[in-house]
């Protein structure tokens, strides 16, 4: 007959055995949609996964990097760099980096080599006063080599509201040109897209009918002019009920891709054709996606873009194919020799990335 304490004890190491199995059981079965996202360098993009032309770069976690030939590099250490952008001939790179409580503008090489400090937004020494350091961010270059960014001028104080600034990389922000006039206590103006000999396309936010903070793109071609009425604004392309934001055009110059969210919790990656002045039907190409950064591939082969894998778990890198969104000629007879088919393109999101976390206000910057 077992003893008490026997008893006692065979039923502690049942408890254990048991309780361990259960523990290991349950976290094979739980999401990792928490996990710390893996560094880019710590492995290369999947076997299958379709490589893309050219070099793209973006950014993660406050650093850099670049893909090329299906493999992630490193320019930068995690040191706030963000926002690249590619210099008219592709040269160089416009990035910005966020410090504590300011930005500032900087030119890099393409192997992550900073060669130029453009801007200086820190406040002066030895002052107090918060509203006296700037913030800079979505810096791009226009046809007519200046720099069109969202620069927190004019403002009240520490009150921070973007408005679009164009500077020459060779001067500084003193000396540049005011074009948008932002609704205070609302974001302001971001994201300018600036269009051959003809303004840019912005993103503007600002609270609707239903007090509900939306973006719409307008589309621009003077700079801000105080003595006239309506200046600032330009024209909307976009209604306050799509709620558009992040316009990048095609390299033919013929299309427009953008996020609108038509008031929801969700991110469609929508095109629209565009003839220099107006945006023509809306199509939605990615309607199942919290779809963020659209960037077409220099080629015109695509589009890549930024969309968590499931639920809200981090933002990976997919990859539109033209397929998937360009119209397909029809088919024609053919009664000459045999020839073999090519193969056939995709026409879904490839995914790229697994296990990356990239940052979803970046944009990203692609070179031949």
């Amino acid at each position: 007959m077992i003893s008490r304490a026997a008893l006692g004890i065979v039923m502690i190491v049942v408890m254990l055995v048991s309780g361990t199995v259960t523990f290991i059981f349950l976290g094979s079965r739980t999401s990792k949609i928490a996990d710390v996202p893996e560094k880019p360098t710590a492995a290369t993009p999947r076997a299958q996964a379709l490589r893309i032309p050219g070099t793209l770069y973006l950014s993660q976690n406050g650093a850099i990097y670049s893909l090329t030939a299906g493999r992630f590099h490193a320019l930068t250490p995690e040191a706030g760099w963000t926002q690249p952008s590619l210099y008219p001939d592709q040269s160089r790179l416009l990035v910005v980096r966020r410090y504590h409580n300011y930005s500032d503008l900087y030119t890099m090489s393409r192997f992550g080599v900073v060669q130029k400090r453009l801007t200086n937004n820190v406040a002066p020494p030895r002052s107090f006063d918060t509203g006296a350091n700037h913030w800079v961010f979505y810096p791009r270059f226009g046809s007519d080599g200046r720099i069109y960014l969202s620069y927190d001028e004019p403002k009240a104080g520490y009150a921070v509201v973007f408005s679009i600034w164009s500077m020459s990389p060779t001067g500084n922000l003193t000396q540049g040109k005011l074009w948008t006039n932002a609704d205070d206590y609302t974001g302001g103006d971001v994201e300018a897209l600036p269009l051959r000999g003809n303004g840019f396309i912005y993103t503007k936010y600002s609270y609707g009918p239903n007090a509900r903070l939306t973006g719409q793109l307008y589309h621009i071609t003077t700079p801000w002019n105080r003595g006239r009425a309506g200046s600032g604004w330009g024209t909307a392309l976009t209604t306050p009920g799509e709620d558009c934001r992040s316009a990048q055009l095609s390299p033919n110059g013929k299309q427009v891709a953008m996020i609108c969210s038509y008031q929801t919790q969700l991110s469609y990656l929508v095109l629209a054709s565009w003839n220099g002045h107006t945006l023509g039907p809306r199509v939605k190409v990615v309607r199942n996606q919290l779809v963020a950064q659209p960037t077409w591939a220099p080629d015109g082969s695509g589009i890549a873009y930024l969309a968590p894998s499931s639920g809200s778990g981090p933002f990976q890198l997919w990859f539109l194919p033209s397929a998937g969104y360009a119209p397909q000629p029809s088919p024609t007879p053919n009664y000459g020799p045999i020839v073999t088919p090519s193969p056939i393109q995709p026409t879904q999101p490839v995914q790229i990335t697994t296990n990356n976390g990239f940052d979803a206000t970046s944009p990203m910057a692609w070179a031949h």
